[in-house]
């Protein structure tokens, strides 16, 4: 594998990524523009009429028989949130040239209909196409109000919006309906114009290319041509972040139609040193990452209060969510438990055993990165979005480096932000 970044332009990035580990290219344009809660529900929703179709293919019929006819390519975006930034994705995957009969030049035509879904989108007069923006704005309002289906997944955002309340993180990431009703087609179109200029644009391409090639493909294309330098707006994702004060745990309880209790615990890492991250990840594999963390052996084996239990660390926030199915009545028990659990670790109840065993949890987890093409490229971009670049090779040395000491030290600085409990 040959990872290699070229700045088209300032703000705009290309990566490429050369490896035979597979037979298709995969081709990806990320935009990234900072959380905001004005802007949250405009982003989910461009994001959704931007693959409605463009000036060149004006439906989405239009651009699915272009992508038949390179051999069964295929489109998909979407809308993330990736620490304080909202990240718009746009992926085409296609088959390898290497692969085709007369090795046919197909990356070309892939960029050409990647670049022209982002860059040159349907507009009729001063607006987005109206019967496109009404269209994806009920589709919008719809993921919306369905959140609440998938219990387990909507908790875990309550979570998060109470542990982050007032700041960007707690916003979701499709918006809120009553922001939805204001946007018109115009509106969105002006918005649509404010970020293009502004964001911060990287392209990957991956797969079995040559990075000079592609290179010259993006900076002759047209659209790429005519955009504009730009002083990228977006949230540098830092290694270290500031102790956050906790006074007093949050707890909240949502009340409706639930046969199993779902809790939810955010913690707040407040270890701020260099390389702590590293550490938070082996600690957040003991707590709850596995069947041979401690919540599963504990919470979920020995005591038998949950159905699911397990934890997970997002790095960009320095916190880690534990998350739990268990008994309504067994709420009390159950939290006492897991709080234990926690004791345990900050008084060094785990041995060599439990940090090898998580250790290489960690490391197979990292190892398989390159084996999903996507995978691939949301790490490389990951690294892009943070202030330092480490590789995979990089990343498993330092998780490999770290000590029972660390992790007590760490164990130490966690704290239980908030506790959400969704019950009947």
């Amino acid at each position: 594998m040959n990872y290699n970044v070229q700045e088209i332009k300032e703000g705009i990035k290309l990566h490429t990524i050369n490896t035979n580990n597979f037979k298709t290219n995969l081709y990806a344009i990320f935009l990234a523009t900072p959380l905001k809660r004005e802007n949250v529900t405009l982003d989910a929703l461009l994001t959704a009429v931007l693959r409605r179709g463009t000036n060149n293919m004006t439906s989405q019929d239009v651009i699915s028989k272009k992508l038949e006819e390179m051999y069964g390519a295929s489109f998909d975006c979407g809308i993330e949130k990736t620490g304080d930034n909202h990240i718009f994705k746009f992926y085409l995957e296609s088959i390898n040239e290497e692969f085709l009969p007369e090795k046919e030049e197909i990356a070309q035509k892939c960029l050409e209909i990647l670049f022209d879904i982002v860059f040159n989108p349907l507009i009729e007069g001063d607006k987005f196409k109206e019967e496109y923006v009404q269209g994806e704005k009920e589709n919008i309002k719809q993921i919306i109000q369905s959140k609440i289906d998938n219990k387990s997944k909507y908790a875990l955002d309550r979570c998060i919006e109470e542990m982050f309340k007032d700041q960007a993180y707690g916003l979701y990431k499709y918006g809120y309906v009553e922001d939805l009703e204001k946007i018109t087609p115009q509106s969105l179109y002006e918005y649509y114009k404010k970020l293009i200029n502004n964001c911060k644009i990287d392209i990957f391409c991956s797969g079995i290319i040559e990075s000079k090639h592609i290179e010259n493909i993006v900076q002759e294309n047209e659209l790429i041509k005519s955009a504009n330098p730009r002083k990228a707006e977006y949230v540098v994702n830092n290694e270290t972040t500031e102790e956050v004060e906790i006074k007093q745990e949050k707890v909240v309880e949502d009340r409706m139609q639930v046969t199993q209790g779902k809790l939810v615990i955010g913690l707040t890492v407040n270890d701020t040193k260099e390389g702590s991250k590293y550490t938070a990840s082996l600690y957040n594999a003991i707590l709850g990452g596995g069947a041979n963390s401690k919540l599963f052996q504990n919470v979920r084996e020995k005591e038998s209060l949950a159905y699911t239990a397990g934890s997970n660390y997002v790095r960009q926030k320095n916190s880690i969510f534990i998350r739990c199915g268990i008994e309504i009545e067994n709420y009390e028990k159950a939290l006492q438990t897991i709080k234990q659990q926690l004791e345990d670790i900050k008084n060094g109840e785990f041995d060599e055993k439990n940090i090898e065993n998580s250790k290489n949890l960690i490391i197979e987890s990292v190892k398989s990165i390159p084996s999903e093409q996507d995978t691939e490229i949301t790490y490389y971009y990951g690294q892009e979005l943070s202030s330092e670049f480490t590789t995979i090779d990089q990343y498993i040395e330092k998780i490999k480096w770290q000590s029972k000491k660390e992790i007590i030290d760490l164990a130490s600085k966690v704290k239980v932000n908030t506790i959400y409990f969704l019950r009947d």
